[in-house]
C-alpha cells in the first residue's frame, strides 16, 4: 500500500533523510550528535526511525549540530 504524503510531511522526511545521510557520512554517532544538541540518544533514534515526526525546530537543531543551516524558500 503506497500512501501519498502531504507536501509538508514529504519535505520534513526528505530533509531528515539528507541530514541523517550527512551525519553518517561524517562518521558522527547518534550519541555524539544527541549530546551536542542537548537531546537524548533514544529521542534522536526515534526521530531517525520515523517513530516521531520532527518539527522544523528539531530539524534546525539537528542541522546546527552538524554545522549546517536549514533554509526555507517561498516559490510561486
Amino acid at each position: 500500500m503506497n500512501a501519498i504524503l502531504p507536501p509538508q510531511e514529504s519535505l520534513i522526511l526528505d530533509t531528515l533523510a539528507k541530514l541523517h545521510s550527512e551525519r553518517i557520512r561524517r562518521g558522527i554517532s547518534q550519541r555524539e550528535l544527541a549530546q551536542k544538541i542537548g537531546m537524548t540518544q533514544s529521542r534522536l533514534a526515534k526521530i531517525e526511525l520515523l517513530d516521531s515526526v520532527p518539527s522544523f525546530t528539531t530539524l534546525n537543531l539537528y542541522a546546527a549540530g552538524l554545522g549546517l543551516k536549514l533554509k526555507i524558500s517561498i516559490i510561486s
